[in-house]
C-alpha cells in the first residue's frame, strides 16, 4: 500500500520514480511508537500517477471602500496587467476550487493571487495538520525523549508549514515554498502576518515562525562544511533571518542564492528539522543492511569490558532502546569501553559522572547505541565516534559532520545536536573516539 505522495508503478517491472526523501531529525530510525500511516520518521516522495502542482495565474485586487458594502475586484494577470473590474467577494473567488493565496494588507483590502495546474510539476505538503492536504504529518522534536506521549503544551509548528514542489522530468529539481495549502486550497496570511509587495509588483509573505533551510557547502559528504541558514518566503525567495523567529520585519532578499534543495539540505519549522536526501545521494548512503552488518562485525570482534572482562554486544536494531545485560557503556570524556558497573562515582561530581578505572578521567558514564537511521550517515564507514552526552554511535566522518552543523533551537539560537535523538551535543568535540578493549580496536 503506497502512502500519500507516492505512485504504484503502472507495470509490475517499472521501478516508480523517487524525487528524494524527507528524514526528521531525532528519531533513531522510527517514532518511538512506531510509524503510522502519515506520521512517520521518514517520508519518501515518489512521481504521482498525475500531477498536481499548480502555478500562480490571476491576482484579485479585493477592495471594499467605506462607502461601499460591496467589494470592487480588480483583475490582473500574471504579469501584472489589467484584465478587467467588476464587482465579487474573495469567497466567490475560492468557490471556483482554484487553489489560492490571500494577502490581507488592511480590511478593506485584500490580494488574492489565484493558482492554476501545472501539468509539469508534482507538490507535497508537510505539516503539523492531520487535514488531506497534508502528505506528511510533523510532531514537534522533544530533545532527548524518546516516548511518543510526551506532551507538548504548545506547538510551534505550523499546521500547513510548507510544500516541496518537485520537476517531473529529469533531473527531477525540488524547490521548497513556505506554507501549505489547506483543505479550501487557500493560503491565508492575515493582517499581522510579515508581507510585501516585490517591485514587480507581485506578493509575498513570510509563515508566522517561518521556514528555514540550510544548503551544505559541498552536498552532503564527508567533506562537507555547514552552510548558512536562510528563510524562504511564500512564493521560494531566499531571506536572510529575521532578528527573531515570528519578528514582522523581513531580512534582506540574497538574490544569489535559490529554494531549490540539495542533497543533504536542511528544513526547520520551528519545532522539528528535516534533513532532505535526492534519491541519487541515498543510492550511495549505506542502507539499514549494511548498517546491521557493521554491528554484527562488531559484535563479531567479541569486545571486553576491560575490568569484569565480559563480553560486550550492541543489541539488535529491534531492541535499540532497552538496555541490555551485554550493551557496551563508555566514559565519554575519554572513550573508554565498558560493560556496566556500579563503583566509580565521586561524592563531589554530578549523580552521572564516574571515574574511569583505565585512566581516572572522570565524565559522564552512558549506555552506547548504534546510530539506526541510514539517512544520517555521511559514509559506509564502521561505528567508531559516540556523540556527548547521548551516547549514539556512528561513523567518524557521520560524528563529525554533525558536530558542527548549527541546528536552530527556540526563537534565536542554534547549537549542534545528535542527529538520533536530537539531545544538545557538549564538549569540545562534540563527540568522542570509542576506545574498545580487544581486537576490535
Amino acid at each position: 500500500m503506497f502512502s500519500p505522495g507516492q505512485e504504484e508503478p503502472s507495470a509490475p517491472n517499472k521501478e516508480p520514480v523517487k524525487y528524494g526523501e524527507l528524514v526528521v531529525l531525532g528519531y533513531n530510525g522510527a517514532l518511538p511508537n512506531g510509524d503510522r500511516g502519515r506520521r512517520k520518521s521518514r517520508f519518501a516522495l515518489y512521481k504521482r500517477t498525475k500531477a498536481n502542482g499548480v502555478r500562480p495565474s490571476t491576482i484579485h485586487v479585493v477592495s471594499t471602500p467605506q462607502a461601499s458594502k460591496i467589494p470592487e475586484v480588480v483583475l490582473l494577470d500574471a504579469d501584472q496587467k489589467k484584465l478587467s473590474v467588476h464587482e465579487e467577494t474573495t469567497n466567490a473567488i475560492s468557490c471556483r476550487g482554484q487553489h489560492s493565496i490571500s494577502y490581507t494588507l488592511s480590511r478593506s483590502q485584500t490580494v488574492v493571487v489565484e493558482y492554476t495546474h501545472d501539468k509539469d510539476t508534482d507538490m507535497f505538503q508537510v505539516g503539523r495538520s492531520t487535514e488531506s492536504p497534508i502528505d506528511f504529518v510533523v510532531t514537534d522534536t522533544v530533545s532527548g525523549c524518546q516516548n511518543d506521549d510526551a506532551q507538548i503544551t504548545q506547538s510551534t509548528i505550523s499546521r500547513f508549514a510548507c510544500r516541496i514542489v518537485c520537476d517531473r522530468s529529469e533531473p527531477y529539481t525540488a524547490r521548497i515554498f513556505a506554507a501549505g495549502f489547506d483543505s479550501s486550497k487557500n493560503i491565508f496570511l492575515g493582517e499581522k502576518a510579515a508581507k510585501w509587495k516585490n517591485p514587480d509588483g507581485h506578493m509575498d509573505g513570510l509563515t508566522t515562525n517561518g521556514v528555514l533551510v540550510m544548503h551544505p557547502r559541498g552536498g552532503f559528504t564527508q567533506e562537507s562544511q555547514p552552510g548558512v541558514w536562510r528563510e524562504i518566503s511564500v512564493c521560494g525567495d531566499v531571506y536572510t533571518l529575521r532578528e527573531t523567529r515570528s519578528a514582522q520585519q523581513r531580512g534582506k532578499l540574497v538574490e544569489s542564492e535559490t529554494n531549490v534543495l540539495q542533497d543533504g539540505s536542511l528544513i526547520d519549522l520551528c519545532g522539528a528539522t528535516l534533513l532532505w536526501r535526492t534519491a541519487d545521494g541515498l543510492f550511495h548512503t549505506p542502507t539499514q543492511k549494511h548498517i546491521e552488518a557493521l554491528r554484527q562485525e562488531i559484535n563479531a570482534a567479541r569486545p571486553q569490558c576491560p575490568v569484569g572482562l565480559n563480553t560486550l554486544a550492541f543489541p539488535s536494531i529491534n531492541r535499540k532502546e532497552v538496555v541490555e545485560e551485554k550493551q557496551p557503556w563508555a566514559y565519554l570524556s575519554c572513550g573508554h569501553v565498558h560493560g556496566y558497573h556500579n563503583w566509580g562515582h565521586r561524592s563531589d561530581t554530578e549523580a552521572n559522572e564516574r571515574e574511569c578505572p583505565m585512566c581516572r578521567t572522570v565524565g559522564p558514564y552512558v549506555p552506547l547505541w548504534l546510530g539506526c537511521e541510514a539517512g544520517f550517515y555521511v559514509d559506509a564507514g564502521p561505528p567508531t565516534h559516540a556523540f556527548t552526552p547521548c551516547g549514539h554511535v556512528c561513523s567518524e566522518k557521520s560524528a563529525k559532520y554533525w558536530s558542527q552543523i548549527p541546528l536552530p533551537h527556540g526563537t534565536h539560537a542554534f547549537h549542534a545536536a545528535c542527529p538520533f535523538c536530537a539531545t544538545q551535543l557538549v564538549g569540545e568535540q562534540n563527540c568522542i573516539k570509542l576506545i574498545f578493549q580487544g581486537p576490535v580496536d
